[in-house]
């Protein structure tokens, strides 16, 4: 149920409209804040070629690094 607040008061809701506004306005920040912003737009073309080399590598028993070892490579340690 939706409760338009604009022409409502929460002292004139009843106990039923007051949690169907709660349950809408969680529901609504929620939506917001679990988005995907990019949803609906399109790869550059190379960065979709190389992401699929790299997900066929991982499957294939290509060697992944953990987080650890990535930042010791690129001397990330300690910052």
């Amino acid at each position: 149920m939706s409760v338009q607040t604009s022409e409502v008061t929460v002292g004139t809701m009843t106990v039923t409209d007051l949690k169907a506004l709660i349950r809408d306005t969680v529901e609504e920040v929620l939506l917001e804040i679990l988005s995907d912003p990019d949803a609906g737009l399109e790869l550059h073309p190379e960065f979709e070629r190389r992401l699929q080399e790299s997900v066929a590598y991982a499957q294939a028993g290509g060697k992944m690094l953990t987080l650890r070892e990535l930042a010791a490579r690129l001397e990330l340690e300690g910052e």
